[in-house]
């Protein structure tokens, strides 16, 4: 699954490198010529009709990245088996295909082709499975890295984007190199060393002195150390292999004593030989015996590459730190919320604080309220007592003026008395006079005709007194009866107006006592009224002295009657206006 990974990688950069007008389409004569090449560079049969069988229900148009897809994987990659063909041989094709379209370097060039292929290399090897392939500036750096530690002059970029392309990322090193005065030949020393290292899976190379198994002499060897293998050659062109030590399960490494004028000593034991190595110091013997025990571990784990896994645990990493950052944030986000929250707590707080002072500022206003009212009701309730006082007062004197309406009437009464005896008088008078009554009858029958007019006069005065008095009684009633609203609404006012109701009441006995002698003077000026009708048939010696008393005797019981009338309605204005005080 890597190497296909790997090989769909530059197989992307030179698809497209054909797409010209950047359309994310190829035309089918084009794909011809890229899988004919792919066939030859992978050792794979070619089989000219396949793609044109492949494409067969399709129109003449240019076909996709989509639409290469499965023609690749069917008729390419999945025939493709690992050690059949050389891996560099696919990238120089497919860096041949993009970087005529891609690779512009300005002036200031100082990576050769070469150079800028293996980078190219290194990029895609550090790139994630993602298309278009963009490399993270924590991976960018570390190559950088990588390549400064072999050479003297550090090779930093200043800024590095996120998404960063391959070809940004060459000229970018262009750049820094131009910058710090870097020779050609320097970094492509740096850079076919860390290519070999990390495209090429060599954990380390370098020379040593190896003891030999027949002739047990030492000779030099160029090392060649990979997961799973330990190589060695004449030179380190690497092209004489003097041998290969297979690093498997049953292989270890130990260091030795220094012996046979040889210093820094190790072995490295197989099944069936023991490989006696001499390093030039200690700590070259201490990074090979790292390096091998590496490479044990890789070949036990069935691993093929060293920086796989350290890119993997450096994927991780940054997945880690972006969750923990994603956590730092979300945290931060909650302590945002929390402060938020409890800021809105301490201002709910404050607002319940508030609403407290608040409630206890209206509550001292409602008791203060309500104390004023109380002390108006006080006030009121004086103010009331104080009126029903005066009110009792008033009462007084409408009693001590009806006692001198009583009075009054006492003193009518004598008159009437008086005005009895001299209707006494005048009745003997008409006694005597009729002896005359015969001589008189035509003037007395006149005089008759005029009486029953006057007679009908008095009984519509009758009748208009009756009424009045029937109105003054109504009068009384509702007088009475808001006088008992008032006594009700002081009763329930305040208990202290009781003694105020019972002289109310003894005051009503004493109005009934009037109206009671009042009832009696009309019943006594009734009473008169029939006696004064009796005497309207008068008897006299003379018609002319007769009818002037008795027009005499008229005009002055009218004026009674009158005088009597204007009395009775001026009393009961005066009570009604009493009672509605």
């Amino acid at each position: 699954m890597a190497l296909r990974a790997a090989l769909l990688k530059s197989i992307w950069y030179a698809f497209t490198s054909l797409d010209t007008e950047d359309s994310g389409k190829v035309s089918k004569s084009q794909l011809k010529v890229l899988s004919h090449n792919l066939h030859s560079v992978l050792r794979i049969p070619h089989d000219p009709a396949a793609l044109e069988r492949h494409f067969s229900d399709d129109d003449d148009g240019p076909v996709s990245s989509q639409g290469y897809m499965p023609y690749l994987n069917q008729f390419i990659l999945d025939k493709v088996t690992e050690g059949t063909f050389v891996k560099e041989e696919v990238d120089e094709l497919c860096w041949t295909l993009c970087s005529k379209k891609n690779y512009r370097p300005d002036a200031h060039r100082v990576l050769s082709n070469q150079d800028a292929m293996r980078l190219w290399c290194l990029f895609n090897f550090l790139a994630d499975d993602r298309y278009p392939l963009t490399l993270v500036p924590e991976e960018a750096e570390y190559l950088l890295r990588k390549i400064s530690s072999v050479m003297p002059v550090e090779l930093t970029c200043v800024e590095l984007e996120d998404g960063l392309s391959v070809w940004s990322f060459l000229n970018e090193v262009n750049a820094a190199a131009a910058s710090r005065g870097v020779d050609g030949e320097s970094i492509s020393v740096a850079v076919e060393k860390v290519y070999r290292e990390m495209v090429g899976n060599m954990l380390k190379e370098g020379y040593l002195w190896k003891k030999g198994n027949l002739r047990r002499n030492w000779t030099e060897r160029w090392f060649c150390l990979k997961p799973g293998s330990l190589s060695y050659f004449t030179s380190e062109d690497c092209r004489d292999c003097k041998g290969v030590i297979e690093m498997d399960q049953n292989c270890c490494v130990e260091v030795l004593s220094d012996r046979d004028g040889k210093r820094c000593m190790f072995c490295v034991k197989t099944l069936n030989k023991t490989f006696e190595i001499s390093a030039p110091d200690s700590r070259q013997r201490q990074e090979w015996i790292t390096a091998i025990q590496t490479s044990l571990r890789l070949s036990a784990e069935g691993r093929v590459s060293l920086h796989e896994e350290l890119k993997e645990r450096r994927r991780e990493l940054r997945e880690e730190r972006e969750r923990r950052r994603a956590l730092r944030a979300e945290e931060t986000r909650r302590l945002l919320e929390l402060q938020g929250e409890r800021e809105e707590q301490l201002a709910e707080l404050e607002l319940l604080k508030e609403a407290q002072r608040q409630a206890q500022v209206s509550l001292q206003q409602e008791e203060q309220r309500r104390r004023s009212q109380h002390e108006e009701l006080q006030k009121t309730l004086q103010r009331q007592l104080q009126e029903a006082q005066e009110a009792r007062a008033n009462l007084c004197a409408e009693v001590a003026v009806r006692d001198l309406e009583a009075e009054h009437q006492q003193r009518r009464i004598k008159e009437l008395e008086d005005l009895h005896h001299r209707l006494q008088e005048a009745l003997e008078q008409q006694i005597r006079a009729r002896q005359e009554e015969e001589t008189y009858r035509y003037t007395q029958t006149r005089l008759l005709a005029e009486e029953e007019e006057k007679v009908k006069s008095l009984l519509a005065l009758q009748e208009d007194q009756e009424e009045q008095l029937q109105q003054t009684q109504r009068e009384k009633q509702e007088l009475l009866q808001e006088m008992e609203r008032k006594s009700q609404a002081l009763d329930e006012a305040q208990n202290q107006l009781d003694k105020v109701r019972a002289s109310r009441r003894r005051v009503d006995q004493d109005i009934v006592a009037a109206q009671r002698k009042l009832r009696q003077a009309s019943t006594s000026v009734k009473h008169w009224n029939v006696q004064m009708n009796r005497l309207m048939h008068p008897i006299c010696p003379g018609g002319l002295l007769c009818s002037c008393s008795i027009k005499n005797f008229n005009f002055r019981q009218k004026y009674k009657h009158e005088e009597a009338v204007k009395a009775r309605e001026a009393h009961s204005q005066h009570l009604k206006k009493n009672m509605l005080m």
